[in-house]
């Protein structure tokens, strides 16, 4: 709800403070006294045009800010869960009112601190206007979305709202309840979009697509043919390498193994002994020496030494006529050739090039726009569309149900707000079946259709009533909607709803927005004393002469709250211009009989 309302330098409003009740609150004055500035800071903060004529004469800047207390279900549903999966607040989260609220600031970085959202603008005299919401600068887009989850105006510049057709589906589908349909709807609803634009996709690109997908069908059969395997290109230039230097690995490694061991080659012993020989000499002469010690241990480490050579001998023989031939390097090299073909269109290594063909695999599917292939995805998409349509039929059959109810009821109302005659029928007409009848929220047109008064033809709402037939069939609305789903979780305000309506119609309309304060926060602006009466809380706007010799305005408007004997004083100035005894007494009647003393049964109960 509204907690508190600061204003400064707006219009004749140099200074005020409003703390509107969690029930009904009124605000009164004579006219002109500046009420409108009241809704005029409502509309600033909830990121409206900022215009700079509305800064005081003679003040650089204006500046109003609003604080919304939240409850701890709406706070705790920023800690329920990921808000960004869930939409963060949008249309599709899941979150209304004032849980919406919380998840749409906290995608803008700011989080509740005590309960409580702080939304601020200042507007400058050079027309320039800055958004603040909980101290951080945002756009005042961010405001408005934040503050039309938290507030509804009703008024005459606000009533095109509900003109929507948008706005009297939103509207609808909380009277009916019915989230769980919607929800089965727009998930089959978003499966279908998602077949359309993927068909769409094949259809628009055909040739590209096509284009494309040959190239990857030629390449993954390329690759495929070659069958590469990771690392074979090191090995096989590996290869080419001892093939290309044969010779000189022939000539190496005999001479090696002719120095160190003379019998693993067709070398003439005449030439010298090898080392294996020479070792095993200088072992047998150290044996032959009768002291131990010294000798024995080194006889014992060129053992150990001969024994490694006896490795080298064995691995260098192995190498001896293991290069190949020429024809083995023709086709070595012819190999190496295709694997660095590969590498240079899809590697660089072989490994990338073989995780680029498996992804190619997947990509090729979708990309595959081949008669067949538009065929199969359409007979998908046939049967996604069949359950949409059958989803959308359970939607609108809750829709019908809840129309024809609504209609009845609001009509009802009408009779006790001076509207006798007037009638509203909620219309969910199918769309044609010639065309694709399915969109976002289901096959419905609906339309708010009101008539004003008896043998009035019937029009569209926004299009067949004053502002404040309008204010007082949206009171209507607003009450039929919370007897049936209960509180709002909002802040109501009112204004121009009591416009033509006296006597005991009056009464009845005081009593409404009394009930309907039950459920949600109400703010009324309104000149009607029987009005006034049922608010829980009650604001005076004044304008006076300055006191000021520099003030620029002249006059200054304030804003005070009255109570006790000081409130009764204002309703008798509002029913009879004048404070006598007989208005006093008027007005002490009237504050006493205005009290909600039945409970909140429904329309009939509470305004008989």
């Amino acid at each position: 709800m509204l907690e508190e309302l600061d204003i400064r330098n707006l219009g004749p409003i140099r200074e005020a403070t409003i703390a509107p009740a969690a029930g009904m609150t009124a605000i009164t004055g004579e006219t002109g006294a500046g009420k409108s500035m009241l809704l005029s800071a409502i509309r600033l903060v909830s990121g409206g045009a900022a215009e700079s004529s509305r800064v005081s004469a003679g003040a650089d800047e204006a500046w109003a800010q609003a604080i919304f207390a939240l409850s701890d279900d709406a706070v705790a549903s920023e800690h329920s869960g990921d808000t960004n999966d869930a939409g963060s607040g949008d249309a599709d989260s899941g979150f209304t009112g004032a849980a919406a609220a919380v998840a749409k600031a906290h995608d803008a970085g700011v989080d509740p601190e005590d309960g409580e959202l702080f939304l601020s603008r200042t507007v400058r005299a050079s027309g320039r206007s800055r958004a603040v919401l909980g101290g951080k600068s945002v756009p005042r887009s961010v405001l408005g979305a934040i503050a039309g989850e938290l507030v509804t105006i009703h008024g005459q510049t606000d009533q095109l709202k509900i003109a929507a057709s948008s706005r009297q589906r939103e509207f609808l589908d909380r009277v009916a309840g019915d989230e769980a349909e919607l929800a089965a709807y727009r998930k089959a609803w978003d499966a279908l979009a998602a077949m359309d634009e993927r068909l769409e996709r094949l259809r628009s690109q055909e040739s590209s697509a096509r284009q494309q997908a040959d190239y990857l069908r030629e390449s993954i059969d390329r690759i495929n043919r070659i069958d590469p395997q990771p690392g074979e290109d090191e090995e096989l230039k590996a290869r080419r390498e001892r093939i290309e230097n044969a010779a000189d690995i022939a000539q190496g490694v005999g001479s090696a193994l002719g120095a160190l061991d003379a019998s693993q080659v067709d070398v003439d012993a005449a030439d010298g002994a090898s080392a294996v020989e020479l070792i095993n000499y200088a072992v047998t002469s150290l044996r032959a020496i009768r002291v131990g010690g010294t000798f024995s241990e080194q006889a014992d480490r060129l053992e150990s030494i001969n024994a490694d050579l006896g490795d080298v001998v064995f691995a260098l023989s192995q190498e001896l006529g293991d290069e190949g031939s020429v024809e083995d390097l023709d086709q070595i090299n012819g190999r190496i050739h295709e694997l660095g073909d590969l590498a240079r269109r899809w590697g660089p290594t072989l490994a990338d090039v073989l995780a680029w063909r498996d992804k190619a695999a997947f990509d090729l599917e979708d990309l595959d726009a081949s008669p067949e292939k538009v065929a199969e995805l359409e007979s998908e998409r046939q049967t996604l569309y069949d359950a949409a349509l059958a989803a959308a039929d359970v939607l609108s059959a809750a829709r019908v149900a809840a129309a024809a109810d609504l209609g009845a009821r609001v009509t009802e109302e009408l009779g006790s707000l001076a509207m006798l005659g007037a009638s509203l029928e909620v219309r969910v007409t199918p769309r044609d079946k010639a065309d694709d009848p399915l969109g976002p929220y289901g096959r419905d047109d609906i339309a708010f259709l009101f008539t004003p008064f008896e043998g009035s033809p019937q029009l569209p709402m926004g299009k067949s009533a004053s502002g404040g037939e309008l204010s007082r069939l949206m009171l209507a609305l607003e009450l039929v909607a919370a007897d049936t789903r209960g509180g709002a979780d909002q802040t109501f305000i009112f204004d121009e709803v009591d416009a033509g309506v006296g006597g005991k119609a009056a009464v009845e309309l005081g009593k409404r927005l009394a009930r309907l304060a039950r459920s949600a926060q109400v703010i009324v602006v309104t000149h009607l004393a029987q009005v006034a009466s049922w608010a829980d809380a009650q604001f005076v706007v004044t304008k006076e002469p300055s006191d000021a010799d520099d003030d620029d305005l002249g006059v200054v408007t304030t804003i005070a709250e009255v109570n006790g004997e000081t409130r009764v004083h204002e309703i008798a100035r509002m029913l009879s211009g004048s404070e006598s005894e007989a208005s006093l007494d008027h007005a002490r009647e009237l504050l006493s009989d205005s009290r909600l003393t039945l409970p909140l049964a429904g329309a009939g109960a509470a305004g008989d």
